[in-house]
């Protein structure tokens, strides 16, 4: 059944098949991030959702949307380091904000809309990044438009809209000359290589649907 809303229970959900398609993609995270970025992107993002792991074992049936992505907030923005984890941080944020404010039971779609926009937004503040830089920007921006053009879908409707526009940056990541970060020391040699934090970002969004096993499907561009 494809619900107008999403509960604390079924954001919960979400975010612990996140957790589980993390674990299991850990070692592509890393093999990309070997080849265009510091090889601990994989590493990282598994030690953001292990860390987020007890504060959602915690939450009860009075808990809701806002204090499920709050979880995973506070666990990346307190204790992973590195790049990636508080720029990951920002964004569940941003939507757990989003999440409060509209509703704190219910998460909509103009919610989930809002809050990755703001996560964006944040995101480009602190990072300096910009569409075509080759970052994970580059999978959330069309995210964002995928959600705000959703109006008003369901949530997982309009959350599998954000995920087919995540891959589509992520895909188009591969042919970027990266401009930030570690990448952009490796020049032409990244290019054809997809960037890592775009990948886990397209992963979030299509974990909503279900665990992602691997990565291979969704990185072919034929």
């Amino acid at each position: 059944m494809t619900t107008a809303t999403f509960d604390g229970t079924q954001t919960r959900d979400w975010m612990l098949r996140f957790t589980g398609t993390v674990y299991a993609t850990e070692a592509e995270l890393t093999s990309l991030d070997q080849q265009a970025g510091d090889g601990d992107f994989g590493t990282n993002l598994a030690a953001g959702v292990r860390a987020a792991g007890p504060l959602l074992d915690r939450m009860d049936g009075a808990a809701g949307p806002a204090d499920a992505l709050g979880a995973m907030a506070t666990a990346f923005l307190d204790e992973i380091g590195g790049t990636s984890g508080p720029l990951f941080g920002l964004l569940f944020q941003a939507m757990s904000r989003a999440a409060a404010g509209a509703d704190g039971a219910e998460l909509n779609s103009a919610a989930l809309a809002h809050g990755t926009e703001q996560g964006l937004a944040a995101i480009r503040r602190v990072g300096d990044a910009s569409p075509g830089d080759k970052t994970l920007v580059d999978a959330l921006t069309p995210a964002a438009a995928a959600l705000r053009a959703a109006g008003g879908a369901p949530p997982p409707t309009a959350l599998a809209y954000a995920a087919d526009g995540a891959w589509r940056g992520v895909r188009d990541t591969a042919s970027l000359t990266a401009r930030m970060g570690r990448a952009s020391y490796l020049g032409e040699r990244a290019t054809g290589v997809p960037d890592p934090g775009a990948v886990g970002i397209a992963l979030f969004f299509a974990s909503a649907a279900g665990a992602v096993q691997a990565l291979s499907s969704h990185l072919a561009t034929g």
